[in-house]
Order: structure tokens, then C-alpha cells, then sequence
């Protein structure tokens, strides 16, 4: 294994995270999830779907400490009654079928291009690469067969990344101190994103209070809400840590290897960035961190 910078862990992050996110969003994506019978009107009934499936059946409290950030209240608005409208393996296979129709509507001939068929043949080796330990949803999606297609093997592969790098980011959380709440109160506090933003993740007016005078009594974080120079050593170290925990897969492709890949992966993003499926401000405060 050969040294990855801890800036180049991060910028493949960047280029993939987008590739995956888009089954948050498309519309095809919503027209599988409501051939399921899931409600459409708003993303997170089929989100919770789409993204615990890999885990199987599971209850609240999985999903709540996998996703971390989440209030468990939220988790019980949409788990485990995801599993009464359509059983897990049929949400993996209607989520394939989301993103090979989102992808053709994004990318159109150039998925049967020799860089596409490249930049998946990359991804699948790093995410193969992936040490899978105290890792659930990386490792459940590293269980998943893969698909035949090039362009449904870069996509299930830049899934077990994100999933492998968000579980670093929770040992991370859990390391600094900072429990779910906490994490998004202290991440807030540095400006990753507007408060409002976070409350998606469902804590209440209370539970965020909770969280920020805990936060200030650390001296973590001002009256305001506003982060300490401790505050922001804090979250630098949370997301150092995170690249450091990220980094595996990297290393095992190598700097040169992860640089062709990045530039093959930078036209599919450009693509994808422009398309304005994504939102674009969210709770991962990229660019922010």
C-alpha cells in the first residue's frame, strides 16, 4: 500500500458522493419507489428504504445508530413500516433499476464508453479494498452482488465508499465526544450549513437546545451557537480523522491509480452537478469542512 493524502481521500469523496446521492433525488428514482407503493410526496419514506435495505429487515435502533444523525423519532416515522410496503431485497432491486434509468437520462451514450467501463473497473477495486470492520453499512453493501453493467458496478461501488467513509465519520463522532445531536450542533456551529438545514435530521427545539448547552459547557461552542476556537480544532480533528479512516481504499490503488480515476470521474460529476437533481446546500457540508 502506498501514502494517500489526506486531501486527495477527500476530493474522491467529493467526485463520488454526488454519483451516489442522486437516488436520493431523481425522478426515476421516485417512479420505482412508487411503483413499491411508497409515498413520494416528500423523499424520506423511500430514503429509509432505499438506504437500510442493504441491512435487511432491521428495527428502529439499527437504523438509528447506523445513520447516526437521525432522531430515533424520525427513524420510527419510516422504519420499520418501510418494510410492510415492500420487503428489502425487492427495494435493492428497484433501486438498481432507479439508477440505471437515472444514470441513462444523465449520461446517456457515454455510459458505453471504454472511461466509464475504466472508472467503475477503479471504483470496484477500491471499494473491494475497503476494510469492512465495525462498518454496517459499508459492509452490508459489500455483501450486495455485483451488477453486470459498468455503470451499475461504479455506482454500487461509489456506494460502499460513501457508506465506508461515513462509518469512519461515526468513530470519528464517537471518539471527539460527540454524540448525535451533539454533531450536528457542533458542525452547524462552524457553518457547514444554515440550522435549518439540519432539521431534517428530526431533533426537536428542545433536543437541539440539549445539545448546544451541553456543547457550551465543554466550551465548544458560544451562546449563540457559534463555535469556539476549541469548537473548530474539534470538528478539524472529527474530519481529519474521518479522511484518515477513509483513506484504506486509497492507499491500495495507489496515488497514480487514484489520480486517473479522479480525472476520469471529474466529466460524470461535472454532468451530474449541472443537472441541479442535487440540492445544494446539505447537512454534509461539503466544501465548508
Amino acid at each position: 500500500m502506498t501514502h494517500v493524502a489526506d486531501a486527495k481521500v477527500r476530493q474522491m469523496w467529493h467526485l463520488l458522493e454526488p454519483l451516489h446521492a442522486v437516488l436520493y433525488y431523481a425522478p426515476e428514482v421516485y417512479e420505482e419507489a412508487a411503483a413499491l407503493g411508497y409515498e413520494v410526496g416528500e423523499r424520506w419514506p423511500s430514503y429509509f428504504a432505499w438506504r437500510a435495505a442493504p441491512l435487511g429487515p432491521v428495527g428502529v435502533e439499527r437504523v438509528a445508530s447506523a445513520f447516526y444523525s437521525f432522531s430515533p423519532a424520525k427513524v420510527a416515522e419510516h422504519i420499520p413500516a418501510a418494510w410492510a410496503v415492500a420487503a428489502p431485497q425487492d427495494v435493492l432491486a428497484a433501486r438498481l433499476r432507479g439508477i440505471d434509468r437515472t444514470y441513462r437520462t444523465l449520461f446517456g451514450d457515454v455510459l458505453d464508453s471504454p472511461e466509464v467501463a475504466r472508472a467503475a473497473e477503479l471504483t470496484r477495486r477500491a471499494a473491494e479494498a475497503a476494510n469492512l470492520e465495525g462498518r454496517p453499512l459499508a459492509a452490508a453493501n459489500a455483501e450486495l452482488p455485483w451488477p453486470d453493467a459498468p455503470h451499475l458496478v461504479l455506482w454500487q461501488a461509489a456506494t460502499v465508499l460513501r457508506e465506508h467513509r461515513g462509518d469512519g465519520h461515526v468513530a470519528a463522532l464517537l471518539t471527539a465526544g460527540l454524540g448525535p445531536a451533539e454533531s450536528l450542533v457542533s458542525f452547524a456551529a462552524i457553518g457547514a450549513a444554515p440550522m435549518d438545514t439540519f432539521a431534517s435530521r428530526g431533533w426537536t427545539r428542545a433536543e437541539w437546545d440539549a445539545a448546544h448547552q451541553l456543547l457550551a459547557g465543554k466550551g465548544l461552542v458560544d451562546e449563540d451557537g457559534i463555535a469556539t476556537d476549541a469548537g473548530r480544532a474539534l470538528r478539524a480533528d472529527v474530519e481529519a480523522r474521518t479522511d484518515r479512516l477513509a483513506a484504506a481504499p486509497w492507499r491500495a490503488l495507489g496515488e497514480e491509480t487514484v489520480g486517473e480515476l479522479g480525472d476520469l470521474l471529474g466529466e460524470l460529476w461535472v454532468t451530474v452537478i449541472g443537472s441541479g437533481l442535487l440540492p445544494s446546500v446539505t447537512t454534509l457540508g461539503i466544501g465548508k469542512v
